[in-house]
């Protein structure tokens, strides 16, 4: 049987890593289940090490899942960036030392999923409220439940928040990725509360965000994976020309290493090794168990762009 996982793993109550894939029954969520969920928070909850300690989700999606066709054809829609040492092209997989904006719009985010604690990443994008992050439909709810505590950490490095922790006032996903977690539509957002005064935007910049922007674009992927050989200490990227998944999805494929925790973080194109700045089209999603260094993301259409419109304006 055909399967892929999303880049996450899990967390057990003992704190141990489940080696093997989660299968996951075909969601029984209703048709017209809210794409948006009201957070609430634990003050205090995400010390220094609730957060090192936070591991993602193995999951595999299995076939026969309905699927809703990408439509690429609209015609594409960009928002410019906010703004807030060049490296090798195409790269596999390395930490990211070329400084610049995305090391401060780039961030770990961190939920509770029942009684287990769970991270993936995000990405401060340009936004109406200056206060939205994007990042992966399985890291804001997955199989029927919208995880709570979410915080986003920018500029995460090694259990400490330089610029804070952003709480969630409301998480949204995809219609399709809320009512039946169609891998073709794995996006998710939330809109964060302000902090001293200040929004994330005001804080920490924020990229741009483009739709309907077609294939085999010159990609780079960013994210902070936490399972070996990677530790989540650190913001890794990988670089190089994308294509499309030819399998069971619409979505991007590019050449990376990157492991559980990446989930959720930005794609660019159009990015600029100097200053750190580029357009977002998607995020780190999922890879195929049986096609190593390879990651998969969304295709950002008109689905992605009603969600961002939503989250953008809440």
């Amino acid at each position: 049987m055909n399967r892929h996982r999303t880049a996450l793993s899990v967390l057990l109550a003992a704190g141990a890593l489940v080696a093997g894939a989660l299968t996951a029954a075909t969601p029984s969520i209703a048709a017209d289940a809210p794409a948006s969920f009201r957070q609430q928070h634990t003050h205090g909850f995400w010390t220094a090490e609730r957060m090192r300690g936070a591991t993602p989700l193995d999951v595999t999606a299995v076939p026969g899942v309905a699927r809703t066709p990408v439509a690429t054809s609209a015609a594409p829609t960009t928002i410019a960036p906010t703004a807030a040492a060049p490296t090798a092209f195409p790269q596999a997989g390395g930490a990211w030392t070329g400084g610049g904006a995305v090391v401060k719009t780039s961030g770990r985010v961190f939920f509770t999923m029942g009684d287990r604690t769970a991270s993936c990443s995000g990405d401060s994008v340009t936004s109406a409220n200056g206060s939205t992050v994007i990042t992966a439909g399985h890291c804001v709810k997955y199989q029927g439940a919208w995880h709570t505590n979410w915080v986003f950490v920018p500029a995460y490095n090694n259990g400490s928040a330089p610029y804070g922790q952003w709480s969630a006032t409301k998480t949204f996903a995809t219609d399709q990725w809320a009512a039946s977690e169609d891998m073709n539509m794995d996006v998710g957002l939330a809109v964060v509360a302000p902090l001293n005064g200040q929004t994330l935007s005001q804080a920490v910049g924020a990229q741009g965000i483009a739709f309907n922007g077609g294939y085999n674009k010159k990609m780079y992927s960013f994210g902070f994976p936490a399972a070996a050989p990677y530790d989540g200490t650190k913001l890794v990227y990988c670089s190089g020309n994308s294509g499309k998944d030819f399998l069971l999805t619409k979505d991007h494929s590019l050449g990376c290493n990157m492991t559980g925790g990446s989930s959720g973080g930005p794609w660019f194109q159009d990015f600029n090794e100097a200053t750190g700045l580029g357009t977002q089209v998607s995020v780190n999603s999922f890879g195929y168990t049986f096609l190593p260094n390879r990651m998969y993301g969304p295709y950002f259409g008109n689905e992605a762009k009603a969600a961002y419109d939503k989250a953008q304006t809440s």
